[in-house]
């Protein structure tokens, strides 16, 4: 299925790389991103044309988007009123949206569409930046239509090599959230463990090796907790990011009337951290924050 007319929404840190390898692979993209100066450089490196708003991707057979937030989704989905991209598709085209987004949000959005004749498939990702680049991300599926996820699993198979269909629309980002909740308690405890440890005199270093060839191991001692040892704190994933990924998974328990004392722990506990240093500098500087704060500071 090469050669569709894809837009793509959102081309910062994941979604250029994804964007990229769909261009490369003789799709027609047209990117799109709230910087211009971004969109432009994306024209000129993979030959495509610039578009000049969001109104020139509606000719698109499929639209992706990678934002922040659902409520950015439906913006760049309603905004315009009768010339917004949800009026101005065509019927038989597709939402595929791989933002980390609420469900409850993601399904009013999908019924919206599904009144115009336009399917939705809601995929979010994990793997992060690195996944990005090597076109070796994880995509949590959910959609109600059939035909619209067979319109895109060759799209999602030149981005990622994994593809896990969870339920209905909607149900790819419940088990994003989750995911994310795994992954978010994991490094929470990771970093309470290295300044309990050097309060006790442990090097850092050597607590990581320990970490990565026994049971406590995790994507964070593997690939996250290097940089609070190296005091480098250089990664790719905001803080602000990580938080609202953190509260979907507690805003998740609290709708299904579950109790879920750790995701709500540990969604404050990095609210904190945000709160206390902004969100723009990437998750791993939480650690400054939670090591201060154990001082007395």
């Amino acid at each position: 299925m090469n050669g569709q007319k894809i837009g793509f929404i959102g081309i910062g840190n994941m979604g250029w790389q994804m964007a990229g390898h769909l261009a490369r692979a003789g799709h027609a993209v047209l990117a799109y991103d709230v910087d211009a100066a971004l969109c432009a450089r994306f024209a000129k490196e993979f030959s495509t044309r610039q578009p000049a708003a969001l109104g020139d991707l509606a000719q698109s057979s499929v639209i992706i988007t990678m934002l922040p937030n659902g409520a950015v989704v439906r913006q760049a989905l309603t905004e315009g009123g009768e010339a917004s991209l949800a009026n101005t598709l065509a019927p038989g085209s597709v939402l595929l949206d791989t933002t980390s987004s609420v469900p409850d949000g993601t399904r009013e959005l999908g019924a919206l569409l599904a009144k115009r004749g336009i399917g939705m498939v809601d995929a979010p990702v994990s793997g992060g930046r690195v996944g990005a680049v090597d076109a070796d991300l994880v995509f949590m599926i959910g959609t109600n239509d059939e035909w619209a996820l067979e319109r895109v699993k060759p799209i999602l198979s030149v981005m990622g090599k994994r593809m896990f269909r969870l339920g209905p629309l909607g149900a790819g980002h419940v088990m994003k959230s989750m995911n994310n909740f795994v992954s978010g308690a994991a490094y929470a405890a990771s970093c309470e463990a290295f300044i309990i440890g050097q309060r006790y005199g442990l090097d850092l270093q050597a607590m990581l090796d320990v970490l990565n060839v026994s049971t406590g191991r995790n994507f964070s001692t593997e690939r996250t907790m290097h940089r609070i040892v190296k005091r480098t704190f250089d990664d790719t994933f905001k803080l602000g990011l990580f938080t609202k990924d953190l509260k979907i998974a507690a805003d998740i328990a609290n709708a299904a009337g579950v109790a879920a004392p750790i995701s709500h722990l540990v969604h404050e506990w990095m609210a904190e951290a945000r709160d206390a240093l902004g969100g723009e500098g990437g998750h791993t500087t939480a650690y400054k924050y939670w090591e201060k704060r154990a001082a007395g500071g």
